[in-house]
This record gives structure tokens, sequence and C-alpha cells, in this order.
């Protein structure tokens, strides 16, 4: 053989059977890898642990023609959702569940359930589904403050209803401003799609970062830039949906940013005459705990507002000019124009 068949004949054998092959008609090297095998960097103890967790949501949506003796169309909506207790509880978009009909949820053992809304907040576009079933594994909740930017994150779901389907990237960012009261949207950039709505983003360990619930697009499909609901503000969320099958909000009249490092929030403005202002909160002030939990990102401090009754008193430990001081917050109303 020639030599540069014979170059060509080692590419092939390469290609078809790995390095080895190429080794075998030279030399004798040692193998780069210790055990004799590649190290394979795969997340599917992640994916193991957390697909269980994630259904499908089937809905339907009826809607009567204006025109008379026209037949109602029934549309049929796909999306996902999430198990949050072995009770049966699942979370999902509020919009995958607005004025739907009827409801059902595939299990990814193939189990069809129907579904009942306990609760839903559109304001956060949250919705708390109860079916009955057994042996459902609820997903595990990652610690927001845990996350940071460059983290690996997945995102399961079942995109244009081909099925569970598991796409990669990263966090791409942790506070990204949306509709009040989600002012810290977790931006990925693994590929959220129509159907993803209501599904996990994960982290490496298969724990629960947020809800995947829109994209930035001006295709319609994934471009890269996709949000989530971050897991405290679910948490928040469920809870109430669960005691109180509603959401009640107050109002602190105080905007706040994370602190660097995470040691707190930083009051960054105060509404005249509001809670926080009656309180004595100041900008530049920096809260490190709320009653009595510490605080270590803005949304700790924002989180009172969501739950609580308007007239609760929430006790606030301050640091000002490197004093500390605890002054008690009054929530109020939400002025009509919020």
């Amino acid at each position: 053989m020639n030599r540069p068949m014979q170059w060509i004949a080692q590419l092939a054998l390469c290609a078809t059977f790995g390095v080895s092959a190429v080794a075998a008609h030279g030399a004798e090297s040692p193998s780069p890898y210790p055990d004799g095998a590649p190290r394979i960097v795969s997340y599917r103890d992640a994916v193991s642990r957390a697909a269980p967790s994630v259904v499908t949501v089937h809905s339907a949506h009826a809607s009567k023609s204006p025109l008379p003796l026209a037949p109602t169309v029934v549309a049929q909506g796909l999306a996902s959702g999430v198990i949050v207790d072995r009770d049966g509880y699942i979370v999902t978009n509020y919009h995958v569940v607005e004025e739907a009909s009827q409801l059902a949820v595939a299990h990814p053992n193939g189990t069809i359930y129907p579904a009942q809304v306990v609760g839903a907040d559109p304001a956060s576009d949250l919705a708390l589904l109860k079916i009955d079933g057994d042996d459902l594994q609820p997903i595990v909740f990652a610690d927001i403050n845990d996350v940071a930017v460059g983290d690996v994150a997945l995102a399961v779901g079942n995109p244009f209803g081909i099925g569970q389907t598991v796409t990669q990237g990263i966090v791409s960012a942790i506070v990204r401003r949306g509709t009040e009261p989600i002012d810290n949207f977790v931006q990925t950039d693994a590929a959220i799609n129509p159907g993803n709505s209501g599904g996990a983003l994960i982290d490496t360990a298969g724990r629960l970062i947020g809800i995947n619930t829109v994209i930035l697009s001006k295709s319609g499909g994934s471009e890269g830039i996709g949000f989530a609901i971050p897991g405290d503000l679910v948490q928040t969320v469920v809870a109430t949906l669960k005691a109180k099958r509603r959401v009640v909000r107050s109002w602190l009249g105080a905007t706040t940013a994370t602190a660097p490092r995470g040691n707190g929030a930083i009051v960054v403005t105060v509404e005249r005459g509001g809670p926080a202002d009656r309180a004595d909160l100041a900008a530049g002030d920096v809260i490190v705990r709320v009653g009595d939990k510490p605080v270590r990102h803005a949304q700790d401090v924002n989180s009172v507002q969501i739950g609580n009754e308007p007239g609760t008193h929430v006790p606030m430990e301050i640091v000002r000019s490197g004093k500390r001081a605890t002054v008690d917050v009054q929530l109020g109303r939400v002025p009509t124009e919020k």
C-alpha cells in the first residue's frame, strides 16, 4: 500500500474504531486515561433525578363562534409542569391553564391523570394543579442564592409536543427585571421552545432552579434568551396557593438591590409616605434580616409582599452607617396604580 493510501486507511480506522485502532498500526503507546477508558462529561444523573418530576400538561379551551348555529371550537394546548409534592401538586404557568375547560396531566411513565386547578396567580404567571396519583416523585429545589452566572443549566419539558426533551446551556444572568413581582428572572441560553412553558430549569444535581416561562425571540423559536421564574418565588407562591387558593399581596414601598457578595439587600428608593418611609427606612440602608431569616438577595426582601396581608408587621434588621438597628415595617395595601 502506498503511503497516501496507508494514511487514508488509518484515518478511516480512527473514525470507526477510535484512536486505539490507529495506534495498533504503529508503536504501542499508553492510554491517556488511567483506567483505559475516556472520561465522559454527562448530566445523566441530574436528568434521571429530575425527569420523573416533569410532566406534560394537556389543556382544552372552548370558544363559541359569534355566528348563529356555529359549533363551539375546542382548541388543544400542550405545555409542561413540575411535580412539587408527593400528594399530587403540580406547578405550571398560569398562561398554560388560563380559561381552560379541561386539563389532563401525562406522567413520563405514560399514565394520564385528570387535573384540577387548586389556585392561580396571574401576577407571577404561576398556577397550582392537583392530580390523584401514586408513587409521584416531587422535584428537589435548589437554593437560588447558590445559583451563579456561568452555572450549567438544563431545561426539561415537552417542546412542540415531541416528548420529554432536555436541552443544555448555562445561567446567563440572575436578575432580569420583568413585571412585578417577578423582578429577578433567571436567564438562560438553554433552548426553550413552545411547550416548555411550565417546565423545569435544573442544575447539574437535578435540583429546580426555576420554572421556564417566556423567551425573547423574533422568530418565535429559541434564540438563546429564555427566562425562568426563580425557585424561591415558586415555593412562596405554591405554599400560599395551597393554604389560601389565592395569593394576597401587600406593599413595602421600597425597591432594593442585592448587596455585593450577597451581604444583604441595599435600599435603592423609598416612596414618600409608603410603609418603608413610615418605618424610617432610607436609601442606602442595607437590610440584612427580615423576620428571623437572613437576607442574601433582594428577593428575600421583596418576597414579604407575597402572601402577607396588608397590615402585617415585619421586623427588619438594617445596617446604616456601619451601625445595626431594627425597624418595624407595617405592610400596606397595594396602590391601585401598582
